[in-house]
C-alpha cells in the first residue's frame, strides 16, 4: 500500500483512470464487433457504414493512448480489406 499522501492520491487516480480506459477500450471493441458482424452477414452496405462509424473511434483511442497507432492501423486495414472483399 502507498505510504505518502502523494502516492495514495496517485493510487486513487490510477483506479479511476483504469476504469475509464477500460470503458473506452470496450466501446471501441463493440464498434469493431459491429463491423465484423456485418461482414459475417455478407452485407456490404451495412459493413461499410459500420466501418465509417468505427474508424474515427479507433483513431481517437490512439490519441488518448488507449491503443498503439500501429495496432489501430492494422485493425482498420484488416476491416477495410474484409469489407472490400464483400463487394467483389
Amino acid at each position: 500500500m502507498a505510504n505518502s499522501a502523494g502516492s495514495r492520491k496517485r493510487a486513487r487516480q490510477a483506479v479511476g483512470r483504469r476504469a475509464h480506459n477500460a470503458s473506452l477500450r470496450s466501446m471501441v471493441r463493440t464498434y469493431i464487433k459491429k463491423v465484423r458482424a456485418a461482414i459475417d452477414a455478407k452485407s456490404y452496405d451495412d459493413a461499410q457504414a459500420a466501418l465509417v462509424v468505427a474508424a474515427p473511434y479507433v483513431d481517437k483511442m490512439v490519441t488518448k493512448g488507449i491503443i498503439n497507432k500501429n495496432k489501430a492501423a492494422r485493425i482498420k486495414s484488416r476491416l477495410n480489406t474484409a469489407v472490400k472483399g464483400l463487394k467483389g
